[in-house]
């Protein structure tokens, strides 16, 4: 029997928006990605393209999946290709992303070295009026 837990959305436990969203697509586990796709909840770093920063710095930044409506996803598998919000878990760094996070940015969810999915910002939503510390 396959237990499953209901995800608590961000939203309540940070009480802010969340910061953007990306459009994602997992890679498959003969691209090195992950042999399952993952559950609502999963706490993957995310890495994303700039000049400015080390490319060996993942930020704590996770996502939160929504279902081909547009709605939150409670529990169990995510879909292999969708749109996720993204919350940034230090709200520290926030200011060090708002200058640096734009529509069109590429980025990586990451499991340790791995990159387990490519990722697209495709909406700024919190990031500029969040909390900074």
């Amino acid at each position: 029997m396959k237990l499953s837990h209901k995800h608590t959305p961000y939203s309540e436990i940070f009480g802010h928006a969340s910061d953007f969203k990306v459009r994602y697509e997992f890679y498959t586990e003969s691209e090195g990605g992950r042999q399952n796709l993952p559950h609502q909840g999963i706490r993957s770093d995310f890495w994303y393209e700039h000049e400015n920063h080390d490319s060996n710095s993942d930020y704590m930044i996770y996502p939160e999946f929504l279902n081909s409506d547009g709605e939150l996803i409670n529990s169990g598998e995510v879909l292999p290709t969708g749109v996720a919000t993204m919350w940034i878990l230090n709200p520290e760094w926030r200011k060090y992303h708002q200058k640096r996070i734009e529509v069109g940015t590429i980025g990586f969810f990451k499991e340790g070295s791995r990159r387990t999915a490519k990722c697209e910002i495709i909406e700024i939503i919190g990031l500029h009026t969040n909390p900074v510390d």
